[in-house]
């Protein structure tokens, strides 16, 4: 573990958040013939997440100081964007990188795939590639799935392998967010043979309507995880609980924050846990607009 940088203005650091998400409903409703699943799924932005320290070097070397607990610098997502980013572009410059994490590791949350958006979107522009976002949407999804929701910096209904995104202006609400501790092997999950995988296909107006509900993931984390099934079932006396992406993290929703943070206080003896507003445009679109005005 490398000291943290001082990334201050004046030592040439900029600094950009990373939010984190939750998926308001998880369906697989088929498989594409390369065995990809087909999902659909409602990913909400929150206001709440990473920081993304990063300073342009003119040596060519990218520097990661601090990461993800117990990734080595090579296979961090926040490394392999900003070589991935050179590599569509020719681009020689460096960049140091210092991530600050918050969003717990394996939780559903989205954490990897956020730093490797916010690494993508601001060092092309400290980099002045002039990438589009679309063309920053593709080199995301070569990283992974969730990567291009986070480039675009919109709560959006998703669908295909997660690509396909329709932005969605969502009511404002507020997450109690809950970690049991579990960090879940996404690639077993998927392999569960009592995952299922046939859900019918539904609407952006089905979702509206208040109809699609559930992840078909919580079932199967239940019947393997005694941890998260007694963190579903503590949360179940506060609201509707869920679990998000593959799990392990869970939510609450709530139309109030006050009411969120007196359930924060009264589950957090037992696990950790947060509070977050639900957002419609990704924190990091307001700093890009914000700097680069």
């Amino acid at each position: 573990m490398h000291d943290a940088p001082v990334s201050s203005p004046e030592r040439g650091w900029s600094q950009w958040p990373a939010p984190a998400k939750l998926n308001l409903f998880l369906h697989i409703v088929g498989r594409r013939s390369d065995g990809y699943h087909l999902l659909q799924t409602v990913f909400q932005l929150l206001d709440w997440g990473d920081t993304i320290a990063l300073r342009t070097r003119a040596d060519g070397r990218i520097v990661r100081h601090r990461g993800a607990a117990g990734v080595e610098a090579p296979d961090d997502l926040v490394v392999r964007a900003a070589q991935a980013l050179r590599g569509a572009t020719g681009c020689t410059a460096g960049v140091d990188i210092d991530v600050d994490k918050r969003i717990p590791q394996g939780g559903g949350f989205g954490g990897g795939s956020s730093d490797a958006a916010t690494v993508l979107v601001a060092m092309n522009r400290l980099w002045r590639l002039g990438l589009s976002e679309d063309e920053l949407s593709g080199i995301g999804a070569g990283l992974g799935a969730d990567v291009p929701v986070f480039v675009r910096g919109r709560s959006a209904f998703a669908q295909g392998i997660g690509e396909k995104l329709t932005p969605l202006v969502l009511p404002k609400r507020w997450f109690l967010l809950v970690d049991p501790g579990i960090s879940v092997p996404t690639a077993e999950l998927f392999h569960a043979p009592d995952l299922t995988r046939d859900v019918a296909s539904a609407t952006i107006s089905d979702f509206v309507s208040g109809s699609l509900h559930g992840n078909v993931f919580e079932p199967v984390l239940r019947a393997r995880s005694p941890q998260i099934a007694a963190a579903l079932d503590a949360l179940a006396s506060f609201g509707t609980p869920h679990v998000t992406g593959t799990g392990g993290g869970l939510f609450v929703a709530f139309d109030d924050p006050a009411h969120a943070r007196e359930a924060s206080v009264r589950i957090s003896p037992r696990w950790r846990s947060w509070i977050a507003e639900g957002v419609s445009e990704s924190p990091l679109l307001q700093a890009l607009a914000a700097t680069f005005a």
